[in-house]
């Protein structure tokens, strides 16, 4: 067991490259990995990635939403507008096909990211108020998303609203509630899965990426580099806004770090997952997912490094008067 916990510590610790890599292979090798991944994968995956964020959540972690309720609230608007706002305007600019624009603003209207809990503790942000956010924008997904997917994408394509609230519910409301009761039930059960949970995750992750890049490797290659920039604008733009935001209503420095990383980080299996469930006649959908999975674990964990490394210059400043005052004392 100690084995695997120190697979799973190196997964999580690496996940960024591992999702770089696996991307890479797909892209080099499409067929073999596709003959062994087809894209029906993606949903199970997702599921078990969900199932094992259940398992980490606790009645404890939604106290946070009545203990400090204006950051809560501020990030779940944030999350739901500034998003899908950003992959509106981005949509725009850069005039994407509707594959890629379908595929862009499911990401921006997906919930956040599990990633960004991670990349909060890192940062030296307010942890338990990023998984209270968390869990609150995954549970109101199945109504917020596919509302916002027909308003922004309704006039270019045909959404169902109610079927993909029904792909929500089940490859996320049903694998974290089967999660949460085993972890009310049989604590010592999920406090010991908890263990290798990153490792699971990652490589549940890493299978999905592979899924999509391998099903449209020979599409990559002709608009990679431009689903790429219009990914990593959107990452660093919602990163960007959310610090704003949290500075604009005078939230803690730690709220605006975490915040910044909640509203950057999106749930891009997700999107995938709807992507490949309700658009399979537009293959590329899938991709900005896949992509911002990828760039949202490489950006997240330097902005975090980054974000921590001010966060501590910061003490050290407000630290330093009172040492020289002590030393003048003395």
């Amino acid at each position: 067991m100690k084995v695997l916990e120190k697979i799973s510590d190196f997964a999580g610790k690496w996940m960024a490259i591992i999702a770089l890599l696996v991307a890479i292979i797909a892209l080099v090798v499409p067929e073999p990995v596709h003959a062994i991944l087809p894209t029906s994968w993606v949903n199970p995956l997702l599921g078990i990635v969900m199932f094992g964020m259940g398992m980490t959540l606790k009645l404890s972690d939604f106290k946070v939403v009545f203990t400090k309720p204006k950051a809560v609230i501020t990030g779940i608007l944030s999350q739901f507008i500034i998003m899908p706002l950003i992959a509106w305007v981005l949509c725009l600019v850069f005039q994407l096909p509707t594959e890629l624009a379908v595929g862009v603003m499911l990401v921006g209207c997906c919930p956040g990211g599990t990633s960004s809990n991670v990349m909060t503790y890192l940062s030296k942000g307010d942890v338990a108020l990023s998984v209270g956010m968390t869990a609150c924008t995954t549970i109101m997904a199945p109504v917020v998303t596919p509302a916002l997917v027909l308003l922004l994408a309704g006039q270019a394509v045909d959404v169902s609203y109610v079927s993909m609230l029904m792909s929500i519910v089940q490859v996320v409301l049903v694998p974290i509630a089967l999660g949460f009761i085993i972890n009310a039930v049989a604590s010592k059960v999920a406090q010991t899965c908890s263990k290798v949970l990153p490792l699971v995750s990652v490589i549940a992750i890493s299978l999905i990426i592979m899924a999509v890049v391998s099903a449209n490797a020979a599409k990559l290659m002709t608009v990679g580099w431009l689903i790429i920039v219009v990914v990593m604008l959107h990452n660093v733009c919602g990163y960007a806004l959310g610090y704003g935001v949290g500075r604009a209503l005078g939230l803690s420095k730690a709220q605006m770090r975490t915040l910044s990383i909640e509203v950057g980080m999106q749930n891009s299996g997700l999107a995938t997952s709807l992507a490949t469930m309700h658009f399979a006649s537009m293959p590329l959908a899938a991709v900005p997912g896949a992509v911002f999975s990828v760039w949202h674990n490489i950006s997240g964990a330097i902005y975090a490094n980054i974000l921590a490394r001010t966060a501590s210059d910061a003490k050290e400043e407000a630290s330093s008067p009172k040492k020289a005052a002590s030393g003048t004392k003395a």
